[in-house]
């Protein structure tokens, strides 16, 4: 299967998988529906947990998030984990094998991450979206791992924090890979090398939001909404 047609099946699987209140928050006012005659005679439901209010991290927050993304525990076991791969498939191959190639792909793959975190953080500010990654108030393997995943492509925004589509989260992989393209790549790379790598990128922040669903959370177990209205009020 080609890299173009896995993320539209992944957005497909991952919204069937989501918990209703992310869903209609995507979706917008026309997934509401007006209830009918034969609505009103089924039993009552009983009413979902409240979901409690969202907070906007602070700068420090916010500092303490794009730290942890780009020199914490994942950054250095995804690099670490690709320049493996790319050692055993020798690529690129002008940086040959040994223990220096390695060093030279691990910071190479360490690289483009940092620069895909950075991108992504300074395009949020610019557009006022919340990078931080939450993890879902549902339960359930299927309904957190579709949260995990959407969450790759989305953000919050505004004062509410609902979920919206990120340009800075889809862009910012690209832009890691094409900076290593141009910068330090051999120099038969080209824009279209940058492409095809920016998809397994993107692909790895899938990964990478999965693990911070089901793993360990980071400075962001910092965020529990108590914490966060004392440390991050205005």
């Amino acid at each position: 299967m080609r890299m173009g047609r896995i993320f539209p099946l992944l957005l497909a699987i991952s919204g069937s998988m989501l918990p209703t209140p992310l869903r209609a928050q995507l979706n917008g006012p026309s997934g509401s529906s007006i209830p009918d005659a034969a609505s009103s005679s089924r039993p009552a439901v009983s009413p979902q947990p409240p979901v409690i209010a969202y907070v906007r991290p602070g700068e420090r927050t916010r500092l303490r998030s794009y730290v942890f993304e780009v020199i914490g525990p994942y950054p250095i076991v995804g690099a670490a984990f690709a320049a493996g791969i790319n050692q055993a498939e020798s690529t690129p191959p002008e940086w040959k094998q040994g223990a220096a190639a390695y060093g030279q792909r691990f910071g190479s793959d360490f690289g483009i991450a940092a620069v895909t975190t950075t991108t992504r953080y300074a395009l949020a500010e610019a557009f006022r979206e919340d990078t931080v990654y939450y993890r879902c108030e549902c339960k359930g393997l299927m309904p957190r791992l579709g949260h995990a995943v959407l969450s790759t492509v989305t953000a919050r925004r505004g004062e509410d924090g609902h979920y919206a589509f990120s340009f800075p989260s889809v862009v910012a992989p690209y832009a890691g890979t094409m900076t290593a393209v141009y910068a330090w790549f051999p120099s038969r790379y080209n824009a279209k090398d940058a492409f095809r790598m920016g998809n397994y990128n993107l692909l790895g922040f899938v990964g990478g939001n999965i693990a911070l669903e089901f793993l360990y959370g980071g400075p962001h177990t910092l965020m529990s909404r108590i914490l966060r209205k004392k440390t991050d009020a205005p």
